[in-house]
């Protein structure tokens, strides 16, 4: 057996501790040993056939390395943009005037439906290749953006078969067909709801992890959701809801009591919404781009405080959000929401690993995979500061992937 050693680390975040002066060794895709370099075990597993210095890219006494950041919430299947329509919104303009217009999700569905799939594999290529590059080694990707059964479907065997290629993340396909109500079933919301629960099996048998509601009176009921997502469940599905609805109406306590796999944005929330998620310990995930967007935050501390498991994620959409980097959205969560630093970490890592069910990666343990990024920065510190930290190399089990 051949083993890889990673040494001269300064300073590694394992995704549970810090240690300093810190080695590890790695096995194929997975770790097989990670501690203090000065317990580095004298018989070791195998032989060693790679050494990597870290201290050779950096030049900062071993630099800060950490798992690969795992952004838990983002929509990077779509088609054109809608940068006039963010304009507009920046110059004061209402979701219903933007609508009046021709803006909003049905916009970017209308471009999507209309673009080749070999120009959107294109594009979502691309798009994912950002990711990589700002060190977030797993990313959840909803679909959404086709609202039909075939193009939903479709946008999951893409994602799938991007997934293989090198120098692409790993994939949590979402299967996100409840996003909107499509023009061609307007005014018959319920029909639509029908037609994705009819879905949910197919998409599960073409590749996808989970599937997501959007919950919200102009959209989907919380009554809607609830039999979505539970047929959801029942096709082996974990679920996911963009619990976001204004004004709310107990969607978050909803998606606690079906103990949801992750309940996500979560911008109007009271007491006994906390008190439910905390009961369950229901993980959800807040993403600070939108929060900044929408002038509403979640009341992170008190989740926090309460014990609710917590996730990051970017909620890169082409209406809304445009960031691609989980750093920016880690610098962001400590800034907005009073995380700490190491906090906002495990929620980038850890926490985003629990979100979605991959208790594979997420943490640097015998075992997990070898996903590993290295920063330029010789402390966690730097990613309260940055505001979009820099990543010098990113390992995908084990293999450089930049």
């Amino acid at each position: 057996m051949t083993v890889r050693l990673l040494t001269n680390i300064g300073r590694l975040w394992t995704g549970t501790d810090l240690l300093s002066n810190a080695a590890m060794l790695l096995h194929g895709d997975r770790v097989a040993w990670v501690g203090a370099a000065a317990d580095l075990p004298q018989s070791l597993p195998g032989v060693i056939d790679d050494i990597v210095d870290v201290d050779e890219v950096d030049n900062l006494g071993g630099g800060l390395v950490t798992p690969g950041l795992i952004d838990a919430h983002c929509h990077p299947v779509y088609a054109g943009n809608r940068y006039a329509e963010v304009a507009m919104r920046a110059g004061g303009a209402t979701k219903s005037e933007i609508a009046g217009v021709g803006g909003g999700v049905a916009s970017t569905v209308t471009v999507t439906r209309g673009t080749d799939p070999w120009t959107l594999c294109n594009a979502v290529r691309e798009r994912l290749r950002y990711w990589v590059l700002s060190g977030c080694t797993t990313v959840e990707a909803k679909t959404g953006y086709h609202l039909t059964r075939d193009g939903e479907l479709a946008d999951v065997r893409l994602l799938r078969t991007l997934e293989e290629e090198p120098g692409m993340p790993r994939l949590h396909v979402t299967f996100f067909a409840a996003h909107a109500v499509p023009p061609e079933y307007f005014g018959r919301p319920q029909d639509y709801v029908d037609a994705v629960a009819s879905w949910l099996g197919d998409a599960s048998q073409a590749g996808a992890e989970g599937m997501d509601v959007y919950c919200d009176n102009h959209q989907f009921t919380a009554e809607d959701a609830q039999r979505l997502l539970s047929a959801g469940r029942a096709s082996g599905l974990r679920t996911h809801l963009h619990a976001c609805a204004k004004p709310r109406h107990g969607a978050v306590r909803m998606a606690a009591d079906l103990q949801c796999s992750s309940v996500d944005l979560l911008h109007e929330i009271d007491e006994d919404d906390v008190l439910a998620l905390a009961k369950t310990a229901t993980p959800v995930v807040v993403c600070p781009t939108t929060s900044l967007m929408e002038g509403s935050r979640p009341p992170v501390r008190t989740l926090l405080d309460h014990g609710v498991p917590m996730a990051l994620g970017t909620d890169h959409n082409p209406g809304q959000a445009g960031a691609t980097s989980l750093p920016l959205a880690v610098s962001m969560a400590v800034a907005m929401f009073g995380m700490s630093v190491l906090e906002a970490l495990r929620a980038a890592t850890a926490g985003g690993a629990h979100a979605l069910g991959c208790g594979d990666r997420g943490v640097l343990a015998p075992g997990k995979y070898a996903d590993i990024v290295q920063w330029d920065a010789d402390h966690e510190g730097a990613f309260a500061w940055s505001y979009g930290l820099k990543s010098l190399r990113v390992w995908r089990g084990g293999e450089t992937i930049r």
